[in-house]
């Protein structure tokens, strides 16, 4: 199935290679900081999902980083290694020692950044730019050239710079929307030119300070860039550059561009880069987020249920990017939506009983509360009589370490289908600890997909709900509830109501 094309098809079925900078530009958002042991997962799950290459850091900036730049290099990984460097001799050096497959060059062009951060003349400029990338040449096979701040450049002089850039034995030229400014028209204008009077492949850099980096970098791509740079969940400097898995979708399933990625990676990619930097994937986010491929609506579920490319994209189906679909509880639902979320766990009421549980849920749900799966299913059972069975997972004790000089550690004691086991664990904190522990029991794999904190009550002994979701072996996902005055408690009950709703199927 095609989908519409914004502009142009001309493009379908051709190669753009994907740059991934979330080692590089992604660090540099606020509040992020990878371990050298993050950094290497993250570079080996970026070979895994095809990218053609990674920039891996900035080497000059740091012993630390240089270390790393080097370590990922070694790895030997199916993609090309890239080490960014200032245009002065001493910064592509680091880089040369990394042993790197690409040196990534840049010196400001635009006026402002030009006078206000290198002091430098347009004529110094290119003398700079002509000499620094024939050095690169002379150590490495491949040179990427960026015109920093490049939107802003003077559009005659750009072409200049990069015709020297070009001349002087640059393999690819990068143009960054440095600060977020150009618009798709502009930035499909600006690429055309240079794709017509620069002899050299193209790439694009967009940052996200108006919202547009992934919109710019497809306007690029329809006029002729080769090449895409992106990071894991637009992370980077300000607003963040193009998303990976955004920019990725697009070109594949709209425009029919083949760029090598494993799309039915992207959430697993996700979520790992989450974990890793701290900052939650939004239900709302295009492609990965929780919400992409959930329905609650009523008119919405029942055309899923029947057709899905109802009410989703068709040409993106959840198990391309490695997502599932779900429907979801709130006040919106419908009984065709209950009806099949009873059925999956072999509940099958009447027409009076799925009448009386549907509306339960809107009663909650109309509170403002959310209406998780084991409180749909303990409706259910209240509703139709039934005796709750015997938990798979009872927990018989829980015993947690913590304090700022000791590592937080948990110990747990459980039966599982009726034997005991124990198991302990460390964590980044005790809730880590503890889930982690509860986990560690439990013979089949999940995985914890979402973890939510909120305040029942106001003070410091407030009583807390915690929301768990969990995905099973086979993609199926189940959220349940914990509350109490103790966090820790709370979420321990919240994963183990959630492990229990995995054994209804």
């Amino acid at each position: 199935m095609r989908g519409i094309v914004f502009f142009t098809d001309s493009r379908a079925h051709e190669d753009v290679t994907v740059f991934d900078t979330t080692l590089r530009d992604g660090e540099q958002t606020p509040g992020i900081a990878f371990t050298f042991e993050q950094k290497i997962e993250i570079a080996r799950q970026l070979s895994s999902i095809g990218v053609h290459t990674i920039e891996a850091g900035f080497p000059a900036s740091s012993a630390a980083e240089k270390e790393t730049v080097s370590a990922i290099r070694k790895l030997d990984l199916d993609t090309n290694i890239c080490g960014l460097a200032r245009s002065v001799k001493a910064d592509v050096d680091a880089a040369i020692d990394c042993d790197v497959d690409m040196v990534h060059v840049f010196i400001p062009t635009s006026d402002i950044q030009r006078e206000n951060t290198i002091n430098k003349s347009r004529e110094q400029v290119l003398g700079i730019t002509d000499e620094i990338i024939r050095y690169i040449r002379g150590h490495v096979n491949k040179c990427m050239f960026s015109p920093m701040d490049a939107t802003r450049t003077d559009p005659d002089y750009l072409v200049e710079v990069c015709r020297t850039a070009a001349q002087a034995g640059a393999t690819i030229i990068n143009i960054p929307d440095t600060v977020g400014v150009i618009s798709p028209s502009g930035m499909k204008a600006l690429m055309g030119r240079l794709v017509s009077e620069v002899d050299c492949p193209l790439d694009v850099h967009c940052h996200n300070d108006f919202g547009l980096a992934v919109a710019n970098t497809i306007a690029a791509v329809e006029a002729g860039a080769s090449q895409v740079q992106v990071t894991i969940n637009g992370l980077g400097e300000r607003a963040g550059n193009a998303d990976l898995a955004q920019t990725v979708m697009i070109m594949e399933s709209i425009y029919g561009i083949h760029t090598g990625i494993k799309k039915e990676m992207l959430v697993e990619t996700s979520r790992l880069v989450s974990r890793f930097s701290g900052i939650s994937i939004a239900p709302t986010q295009p492609v990965v987020g929780e919400n992409v491929f959930s329905h609650e609506s009523g008119i919405h579920t029942q055309g899923v249920l029947k057709c899905s490319a109802t009410f989703e994209p068709g040409i993106m189906t959840p198990e391309m990017v490695g997502h599932r679909r779900k429907l979801t509880l709130g006040k919106h639902v419908g009984r065709h939506a209950v009806r099949q979320m009873l059925a999956d766990v072999h509940l099958q009421p009447d027409d009076t009983q799925l009448d009386t549980i549907v509306g339960r849920v809107k009663v909650i749900a109309n509170k403002g509360k959310r209406v998780t799966d084991a409180d749909l299913y303990e409706i259910a059972d209240s509703v139709m009589g039934i005796k709750a069975g015997e938990k798979v997972f009872q927990l018989e004790d829980i015993a947690i370490m913590t304090g700022n000089h000791v590592i937080p550690t948990a110990s747990v004691k459980a039966l599982v289908n009726g034997t005991e086991h124990v198991y302990s664990s460390v964590g980044n904190g005790p809730v880590d600890a503890a889930l982690k522990a509860i986990v560690g029991i439990i013979p089949s794999r999940i995985q914890l997909t979402e973890f939510n904190i909120e305040a029942i009550s106001g003070g410091s002994d407030a009583i807390c709900r915690v929301t768990i979701a969990v995905e099973d072996e086979r993609g199926r996902v189940y959220d349940a509830s914990g509350s109490g005055d103790d966090i820790v408690l709370a979420s321990v009950d919240a994963l183990v109501n959630a492990i229990n709703l995995t054994s209804r199927n």
